[in-house]
């Protein structure tokens, strides 16, 4: 049974971590389970059998969630675009108060300040100077496979760090739809196709992405390790720039608005409360997690 809910509880982190503004880190504390995960990352090679057996399960229901969660956002974002993006700012805004909390009492004083700012302002100029669609193109080449893997090693971010989404950096950079939406969902119709181009694609393109999420995930949790010990606050800083940032670049996409009407204003009003809701109730407190 214990199997079957830890399968569970990686489908939440499998899905937070593809949905930009909500961090895979979020879910595992609002569980209880971070401190647990990130021991079992971080010593892997030192308890191998044990944090396999511990690891194993989540990364059955991240798959699994990930593969079919790809097909719903894609719809979503095609047919809902402003309501869609107003959930996840939501989302963003009420992971805020979880930072702060992670923030209390560590030292931070103008060097977080001027941290906090260049975090922030990094996000947005990301934006401003991002691919005109939103959307970049992938073909496999030797400088794909590498950007790819350093891709995958960025976005693996969100599966450490609490509050920080390492979809919303895709999102920013014009690499989420390639990507996840179309390269998860392409992969997998070519395959239930089997249409050898396509899968070939695919492979081309998610495997780097894949190998860079797995090295970035030690790496990441090594170095997070590391620097939540001895600089917390200035840490803290950056990544609250970071998540602050992301509904501005959000707001920034032209063709979220269109096609607006009184309706869509509304319903996104709506969906950015549940946005707030959800955070606020997944938060969970960093203390007793």
């Amino acid at each position: 049974m214990k199997f079957i809910i830890d399968i569970l509880r990686g489908m939440v982190i499998g899905l937070a971590n593809i949905i930009p503004g909500v961090s895979g880190g979020t879910m595992m504390v609002s569980m209880g389970i971070y401190d647990t995960l990130i021991h079992c990352i971080t010593n892997l090679f030192k308890q191998f059998k044990k944090s396999v057996m511990t690891l194993l399960p989540y990364a059955v229901g991240m798959v699994l969630a990930i593969a079919l969660g790809a097909f719903g956002l894609k719809a979503a974002f095609a047919k809902f675009a402003l309501p869609t993006n107003a959930l996840f700012i939501g989302l963003i805004i009420g992971s805020v108060p979880m930072i702060l909390k992670q923030m209390k009492g560590s030292k931070k004083g103008m060097p977080g300040v001027v941290i906090f700012l260049l975090f922030f302002a990094a996000v947005v100029l990301l934006k401003v100077f991002e691919n005109p669609n939103n959307k970049v193109g992938v073909t496999v080449n030797l400088w794909s496979i590498i950007l790819l893997f350093l891709l995958g090693c960025i976005s693996s971010a969100t599966m450490v760090i609490p509050g920080v989404s390492g979809s919303m950096i895709l999102k920013t950079l014009g690499y989420y739809e390639p990507i996840v939406t179309d390269g998860i969902t392409g992969f997998l119709s070519a395959l239930k196709a089997g249409n050898m181009d396509g899968i070939l694609q695919g492979i081309g393109m998610l495997l780097p992405f894949g190998i860079g999420i797995v090295v970035g995930i030690f790496a990441i949790a090594k170095l997070i390790e590391v620097l939540l010990r001895k600089w917390k606050g200035l840490t803290y800083c950056a990544i609250l720039g970071m998540v602050l940032a992301s509904p501005v670049a959000i707001l920034m996409a032209g063709e979220i608005y269109a096609g607006v009407n009184a309706w869509i204003i509304v319903a996104s009003v709506v969906t950015f409360a549940l946005g707030l809701l959800v955070a606020w109730k997944l938060g969970g407190d960093p203390e007793k997690a």
